[in-house]
């Protein structure tokens, strides 16, 4: 059976759908909280400094990406132990490589808050 819901509908549907999954995201996910709070601590010190527009939204933006790799590493371990609980090669590989995600999302926000602020640091 298709969906039919389209419109304003569909988009209300979909927005209650983004916060349960936010909701689940900070209830079960232990990595997502601290990295939200850490992400909020940041925005915050993003939007005191006195830098120009841009830097302030690659400095926000940056730490947010690291929420939302976390939001879709969370969701492959969640899909991978539905599958089942013996261990597959395959799903080790899967939860690496979205660990590794995570990873390479964390050094990339400190790259640039680095980059960025060590003109501001000398």
């Amino acid at each position: 059976m298709a969906n039919n819901v389209t419109g304003l509908t569909r988009i209300i549907k979909a927005a209650g759908y983004s916060w349960q999954g936010l909701r689940a995201a900070w209830q079960h996910e232990a990595a997502f909280r601290q990295e939200s709070i850490a992400a909020l601590i940041a925005i915050v010190i993003a939007c005191w400094l006195e830098v120009d527009a841009v830097t302030r939204v690659l400095l926000i933006g940056s730490v947010l990406l690291v929420v939302i790799v976390e939001i879709l590493n969370s969701a492959i371990e969640a899909i991978v132990d539905r599958v089942g609980s013996d261990f597959h090669p395959l799903s080790g590989r899967a939860k690496d490589m979205g660990s590794a995600a995570v990873l390479l999302s964390i050094l990339l926000a400190l790259f640039v808050w680095i980059m960025l602020l060590w003109p501001l640091l000398r």
